[in-house]
């Protein structure tokens, strides 16, 4: 839920930056952004795509739009035909300079890490879920039985198990559960590794929420570059054909973007890097979790606190 509220929000940030600067193209730009927008969540979330294949998809598809209301604007918008031509041309031409290999690089290294991080808890859930029911052997069941019933037929049903005694069955029992206990430490080593990867310059909220200002850049650099541009695309397209329709105008609703925003500051205890440092810190405690979990549960449930009588399999003992 964090990862797509701040998808959400980088796109607002995006859209608004047409809408208030490029209020003539917003309607045909803001649904490029959603296009991106939706194409970063299917990475993060584990569909199969290259991030450099949408981010030339994004400035691809951008660059009929800016040619068409910033390097070049008439009174009616290009043709469809045209448009995909331009779309063609846009990586030979280079209108936007290096900003689509900086958006690349900087996609790339941000956003693999949060999608590793991602499935990494989704293969600890499934860890979990498949050890949260355990099928004990026929010795084992008998040996529970003797710890915990057989005192009864003594007449001693407020007994408990000795320490020592609950500690050797519980553990002869979890025995297979003791095997995982290395792989879950270092599990939980590496999602603390790679929860400390993803800060700095590529931390995905850093670059989510400043993509705006590289899509800005990319903007500007056009603008400035138009005559030169024109040239090369009539090389490339030959003049601009037009049809007889006009690009509405923006359509984009900042009451609810700014609300975002607004909410987004005032809960920035809640942002991804919080929850995030807040999450690895909780699970460190259960670092030891399938080790010691035969050491929880005599201490906790079944056995005799110490220097009390006790259970030993026979009979009740003052000592095991």
């Amino acid at each position: 839920e964090t990862f797509e509220t701040l998808i959400r929000l980088a796109e607002n940030y995006t859209s608004m930056l047409f809408c208030n600067a490029y209020r003539s193209m917003a309607a045909e730009a803001t649904m490029r952004v959603q296009e991106f927008f939706i194409d970063v969540g299917l990475f993060i979330f584990g569909t199969d795509i290259s991030t450099e294949e949408f981010v030339n998809r994004f400035f691809d598809t951008l660059f009929p739009v800016v040619y068409n209301h910033v390097i070049n604007p008439g009174l009616t918008d290009i043709s469809l035909e045209y448009a995909e031509c331009l779309q063609m041309a846009r990586r030979d031409i280079r209108p936007f300079g290096n900003i689509p290999k900086k958006a690349i690089g900087q996609m790339g290294r941000s956003l693999l890490p949060s999608r590793t991080l991602l499935q990494a808890l989704n293969l600890g859930i499934e860890v979990v879920n498949t050890t949260d029911h355990l099928h004990f052997s026929k010795d084992c069941s008998r040996a529970l039985l003797r710890m915990q019933y057989c005192p009864h037929c003594q007449g001693l049903t407020l007994s408990k198990p000795c320490m020592g005694y609950c500690l050797n069955v519980i553990r002869g029992c979890l025995a297979n559960m003791a095997e995982i206990d290395l792989h879950w430490r270092g599990y939980i080593q590496s999602l603390e590794e790679l929860s400390s990867a993803m800060s700095g310059t590529y931390d995905i909220e850093h670059v989510l929420l400043n993509f705006h200002s590289l899509v800005n850049d990319a903007l500007v650099q056009a603008r400035i570059n138009g005559p030169e541009l024109s040239e090369q695309v009539n090389k490339a397209c030959g003049p601009p054909v037009r049809k007889s329709t006009q690009s509405p105008g923006c359509s984009f609703d900042q009451n609810k973007a700014n609300q975002g925003l607004k909410m987004f500051s005032r809960d920035s205890e809640e942002t991804l890097a919080n929850r995030r440092k807040e999450f690895i810190s909780h699970l460190r405690l259960y670092r030891a979790f399938y080790g010691g979990l035969a050491d929880q549960l005599c201490s906790n449930e079944l056995a005799a606190a110490d220097g009390l009588p006790c259970w030993n399999g026979e009979d009740v003992v003052r000592r095991y």
